[in-house]
């Protein structure tokens, strides 16, 4: 079963928050959290609980209106991140939050969904193309100190 977010408190969001984006700080979080939850046509956030009623992993989504590689309209849906826990992997748990971030974007008026990951995450290129993603393109990006 896969759930709204609708508070910082919803159980799990902010630990596995944590466990995806380490290198914030929890008020970090907790402040991005809050700026998430205060526009629900922009940004969607989902939970999936298991059959205990445990949290299983989350996916937060926001509407881009700029240009998204690969994608040939706007607004596009895009997933921001995805995390299921260890314990829960291989079980559908994805699939499940990437079907409700799904259902979010087309009643958002999205016809297309899109997501990234590095170029050096095999796992998460393998997950992505076994829940229907295809591969547009590979960029390197670059910049230079003024």
């Amino acid at each position: 079963m896969v759930i709204v977010c609708k508070s910082v408190q919803d159980s799990g969001w902010l630990a596995m928050r944590q466990a995806l984006w380490p290198e914030a700080m929890r008020d970090e979080h907790i402040e991005e959290m809050m700026s998430l939850l205060e526009d629900s046509k922009r940004y969607g956030q989902f939970i999936a609980v298991d059959d205990a009623g445990e949290p299983a992993g989350f996916i937060e989504a926001a509407l881009r209106y700029d240009y998204v590689n690969g994608t040939e309209t706007s607004p596009v849906a895009f997933i921001e991140g995805i995390y299921v826990k260890p314990g829960h992997r291989s079980q559908g748990f994805a699939r499940q939050l990437v079907d409700a971030v799904t259902d979010w974007a087309r009643a958002q008026g999205c016809v297309e969904l899109a997501s990234d990951t590095g170029l050096d995450n095999f796992v998460s290129q393998d997950v992505h193309k076994a829940l229907g993603f295809v591969e547009t393109e590979r960029v390197v990006y670059f910049r230079k100190c003024l």
